[in-house]
């Protein structure tokens, strides 16, 4: 077994090695002549020769200042790039805005329910104060939960056709386009039942956007400023939710004209979709990827819209032309899917990206994000207070994710949540215990302060890591189907906390819930510990001598490393080292780090 398990390991390693950079240990002679074979066979004659030095530039993008076939013109363009990484065309700042804009459409379908839950769900019948056994708790939980159910077993799985026929923009634009009209659909419902339907499809709007929109910011970023733009997602994800609230504050008191009933809340869930037909009108001003369909003079014009210079759109369209290819060659016969737990190294790291998406769900976010005013409710707020104290917890989930712009890559992703964890545990401890204080004023105080204290931890920890984690923990030749499973896994677990809480709040009071999730956020802090190795700035070789390490031997070093950390950092006490359980420097020699372009963010 150990034998088939290393030869796995040294198969999978060549195939990442072929990714990682196809162009390597080509000669430059051999090179220059693939590269005009390419432009004079793909309808880009006039380009031979920037396509020549842009092949010779992505065969080894540090060493463009001793390449002879460059002039000093030309190395003055790889120089700025470097030097001044945002100053970009502003097409790709527009492309920016638009895909900012599609992340607060997500955080605003997921957070305008919020404040519509306190009355729609009378309206409908299923008011969860009644006495029925908790029937319409599990009823409000399935009707917001609606769209993450679809997520999870239908619209995640649609983002690779969709992509395939539609495109990146036509992906976008329709999913968009089924945002708007659902959320228009929602506030014409009349029934739970209706709103349950629209609500799930919903779902298609929500899945196969949150898949393609990092991705396609991503393959259009250069470089210099690809990571920072894959860490928008969840920053203006946030900000939607932010707004969502604002939405909640915004129809609260709008009163019901003749022949209506529930106009405010009906108001609350349309106005998601008004930033949905902003993309859907502006989508397709944008630059499309036209190289998987073999359009290569368009594909060429679309980046030369995202750059500087033609040497920069030769050099990247190049590069992503011989990835493409070397795919091709790799994913014949294989089954990737069950890779990702048959091959050791690729299990590890689907343990650990499950382990943070899981997390990311069970710390108790979202139960806050999509039930906070029903939670504050509980605490004695009035309704206009609940959503006031509402937008404040959407506000500093937003504020304080920009914190982790700048320590992810600093502290480390799991430094982050190691620290996160346990003041998440503490603080939603605080926020629970606070519903047996007799006091109304001093309850109302508290449990406020509990809540925004662990949206607080959670914003730089649990809000960024998972997506940034997961895209770079799997080997390049399964990264798609593991990011796909990565997203399925999350977005089923949203659906369970959606749909269970209201009861859990019914059955265990706030004191318990809260207290639920506070020992998932201990569970979680010791399965990070465990299981969860560090990735923070490592190439392809260290990611892989990294994950090719056994789970009980990563799990073992990591027991004996806690009590030497707490006596070092916590109680300030001289011990010795412990010896390092990766020997990361000379070890291989020259790094490799993750290709940029189309498919690898």
């Amino acid at each position: 077994m150990n034998e088939r398990s290393a030869s796995q390991d040294d198969s999978f390693r060549n195939l990442n090695a072929k990714l990682a950079n196809p162009l390597a240990h080509i000669p430059r002679e051999q090179l220059m002549q693939d590269a005009r074979l390419f432009a004079e066979t793909h309808g880009l004659k006039d380009l031979v020769l920037e396509f020549q030095k842009g092949a010779l530039v992505a065969q080894d993008p540090s060493q463009f200042e001793n390449l002879p076939q460059l002039d000093e013109a030309d190395k003055a363009v790889f120089r700025r790039e470097l030097t001044h990484k945002w100053d970009q065309p502003r097409m790709l700042y527009y492309l920016v805005i638009l895909c900012s804009m599609a992340a607060a459409v997500q955080g605003m379908d997921e957070s305008v329910i919020n404040g519509a839950n306190l009355f729609f769900a009378t309206q409908f019948g299923i008011d969860v104060k009644a006495n029925d056994n908790g029937k319409n708790q599990w009823l409000l939980g399935l009707v917001n939960s609606a769209p993450y159910l679809c997520c999870a077993i239908l619209g995640c799985w649609l983002t690779d056709p969709l992509n395939r026929f539609l495109g990146r923009r036509g992906t976008i634009f329709l999913t968009a386009l089924v945002s708007f009209l659902t959320c228009i659909w929602q506030g014409v419902t009349n029934s739970w039942e209706h709103l349950f339907v629209a609500r799930f499809v919903l779902g298609l709007g929500i899945g196969p956007k949150s898949s393609t929109v990092p991705v396609y910011a991503a393959e259009c970023a250069p470089p210099a400023i690809r990571g920072a733009l894959v860490m928008m997602w969840q920053t203006w994800t946030a900000f939607g939710i932010m707004i969502g609230t604002v939405m909640d504050l915004a129809f609260y008191k709008v009163p019901d004209p003749p022949h209506v009933t529930g106009l405010n809340w009906r108001l609350m869930l349309g106005s998601a979709g008004i930033p949905a037909l902003f993309i859907c009108l502006q989508v397709f001003l944008c630059p499309e990827r036209y190289i998987s369909k073999g359009r290569y003079r368009e594909a060429y014009n679309s980046l030369a819209r995202l750059r500087r210079h033609p040497i920069q759109a030769a050099r990247d369209l190049y590069y992503i032309h011989i990835l493409l290819e070397a795919e091709k060659d790799i994913m014949r016969n294989r089954n990737r899917f069950m890779e990702l737990f048959t091959v050791p190294r690729v299990r590890r790291a689907t343990l650990a990206s499950f382990i943070v998406m899981f997390m990311q769900q069970f710390c108790g976010i979202n139960a806050i994000a999509y039930y906070s005013s029903n939670i504050f409710s509980e605490a004695n707020f009035s309704n206009t207070q609940a959503l006031l104290a509402s937008w404040g917890f959407g506000m500093i989930n937003w504020i304080f994710a920009f914190p982790a712009i700048w320590t992810i890559d600093t502290f480390g992703r799991r430094n982050l949540l190691l620290t996160t964890f346990p003041l998440m545990s503490i603080f939603l401890l605080l926020a629970g215990f606070a519903f047996w204080i007799p006091d109304q004023k001093a309850q109302v105080g508290v449990v406020t302060l509990g809540i925004y204290l662990f949206s607080m931890a959670y914003s730089p920890g649990e809000g960024p890591v998972p997506f940034t984690y997961s895209a770079e923990a799997f080997p390049l030749y399964v990264r798609d189907i593991g990011m796909s499973f990565a997203t399925a896994v999350l977005w089923f677990f949203n659906f369970i906390i959606a749909l269970t809480f209201p009861r859990l709040i019914g059955a265990f009071k706030p004191q318990g819930a809260f207290g639920w999730f506070a020992g998932w956020n201990v569970i979680g802090f010791f399965a990070i510990l465990l299981f969860v190795p560090e990735t923070k700035a490592l190439s392809l070789e260290e990611l892989d001598q990294v994950f090719s390490v056994p789970s009980h031997t990563h799990a073992a070093y990591q027991l004996k490393a806690l009590p030497h950390n707490i006596k070092r950092y916590i109680f300030r006490m001289h011990v010795p080292d412990i010896p390092p359980l990766y020997e990361h420097e000379g070890v291989f020699g020259e790094k490799t780090y993750a290709p940029g372009g189309m498919g690898h963010a």
